[in-house]
């Protein structure tokens, strides 16, 4: 067994400390359920950063702490739970997760019928040659699902197609870069539509209560042209850390696509479901739901078995619902208002303030979902962008993306999560590519894109 480094031998005590110092201190202005919060809350940071425990291990120390700790089974009663052992438990079967698990079993079962070499194949042909081509074309065509359809559904779709070209590309570092590739495209691409991510939605239905529209287009106008120039940042970055230039794609690129009956079902139920994540604007079917179509369908023709559901990447899965029930006790507990409540907002000049609320967005997202960190940030944000004489649709728009643009850990993102489950991609590595991205992204969002939107008459 590997000898531990010293970081991650750091680690546990360090988070056994952030875990017990808010039980011992009393922190002002937090009452009792967001310091136990508070204390989990800073455990997980540092778990989730140093790795001294399985990313797993520490998703469901998260879950099972906050029913020890918040909810009516409380190993130390609260005067009034902050929230329900049954709340906490159902972030394991959160729809997200049914979304996962539909985006898994299809993945698999491209593998099991060859549709995913198949696919790769057609897509690839035209870049046999170069892989750095390759990665444009796969960041490009990733980015654009990914504005209309869900970025989980979009990440697990793609690396369906990806995975035979990760086992044949001639390094790791190209692997590496690949896998990293695909969350960061989707992750970028979902900025660029209001029905690409869960914070644009907030944004938009926030300014709506104000009487304040920005339509389809509109945002599209505002998004699209920052999404497309980190899309080629990003590009140039894994092409230059991870892919040489001279790396060619050395793939059988023969298409053979299976006729049996299974086959023939299997490729039928794929392109059905896809087909309802990227029309759900028009037909309004949750891709959630959507998600758990494909499990029924092939589990009941018999296309996928028993043993291929098992095979699934399950603790990526646990990894996700940690995530979900971070988020969901930060809010229970209070601790959300009281992390805002740090600052007082109404003395910082404006252009600070919108800074200050970017890095924010974009540093709690980082540890919690997105979506989490735009509802507890985006009914904040508003009403501050009046005090301080701020557009608020420039507020929502630079608060909503740069949730968006928060990609450093596994946890941060379910594509993060994803792209760690192929095996090629360490923490470390998706940590600098997050902040290669993400912090330009947050830069321009704030100090260039505004001036873009004036010139549009938006804002």
């Amino acid at each position: 067994m590997p000898s531990a480094t010293l970081v991650r031998r750091l680690g546990l005590p360090l988070a056994a400390l952030a875990l017990v110092v808010p039980l011992l201190v009393d922190v002002p202005g937090l009452d009792e359920p967001g310091e136990r919060m508070l204390g989990i809350f800073l455990m997980a940071i540092v778990l989730f950063v140093t790795e001294a425990i399985p990313l797993v291990a520490t998703a469901v120390v998260i879950i099972l702490l906050e029913v020890l700790t918040l909810s009516e089974q409380a190993l130390v009663p609260l005067g009034e739970p902050a929230t329900s052992a049954r709340d906490v438990w159902a972030s394991l079967a959160d729809p997200v997760i049914i979304l996962f698990l539909g985006g898994f079993l299809i993945a698999d079962g491209a593998a099991k019928y060859a549709l995913d070499r198949n696919l790769a194949a057609l897509i690839l042909t035209p870049f046999k040659g170069s892989a750095r081509s390759a990665l444009l074309a796969l960041m490009l065509m990733t980015a654009v699902l990914s504005m209309f359809m869900s970025n989980t559904a979009t990440t697990a779709t793609m690396f369906a197609v990806l995975l035979p070209v990760l086992s044949s590309l001639p390094t790791l570092a190209a692997r590496t870069g690949f896998a990293l590739a695909v969350p960061l495209a989707a992750n970028v691409g979902g900025i660029g539509t209001p029905v690409g991510s869960p914070p644009n939605a907030l944004a938009l239905a926030a300014l709506i209560q104000r009487d304040e529209r920005v339509s389809f287009v509109e945002w599209m106008m505002a998004a699209v042209p920052l999404a497309l120039l980190l899309l080629v940042v990003g590009w140039l970055f894994l092409s230059w850390r991870y892919v040489p230039g001279r790396t060619a794609l050395d793939l059988d690129l023969q298409v053979k696509f299976k006729r049996t009956p299974p086959a023939l079902v299997f490729y039928a139920t794929a392109a059905l479901t896809v087909l309802l994540w990227l029309s759900e604007p028009l037909h309004g079917i949750p891709s959630t739901t959507v998600g758990f179509l494909p499990v029924v369908v092939l589990l009941a023709t018999q296309v996928m078995t028993g043993d291929d559901l098992r095979a699934l990447q399950w603790p990526v899965l646990w990894l996700v619902a940690g995530g979900i029930a971070l988020g969901n006790g930060v809010g229970a507990s209070g601790l959300d208002e009281w992390l805002v409540g740090l600052v007082d907002w109404g003395v910082l000049p404006g252009a600070l303030l919108l800074l200050t609320l970017a890095g924010l967005a974009w540093g709690l997202s980082n540890v919690i979902s997105n979506s989490a960190t735009a509802n507890l940030l985006i009914p904040i944000a508003l009403p501050l962008a009046l005090t301080v004489d701020q557009d608020l649709v420039t507020v929502a728009l630079v608060v909503a993306l740069s949730c968006s643009l928060a990609m450093m850990l596994p946890i941060s993102t379910p594509p993060n999560a994803i792209a760690y489950a192929t095996g090629t991609v360490q923490t470390p590595q998706m940590v600098v590519t997050g902040l290669v991205v993400g912090v330009l992204g947050v830069l321009l969002a704030v100090l260039v894109m505004p001036l873009w939107w004036r010139v549009l008459g938006i804002g």
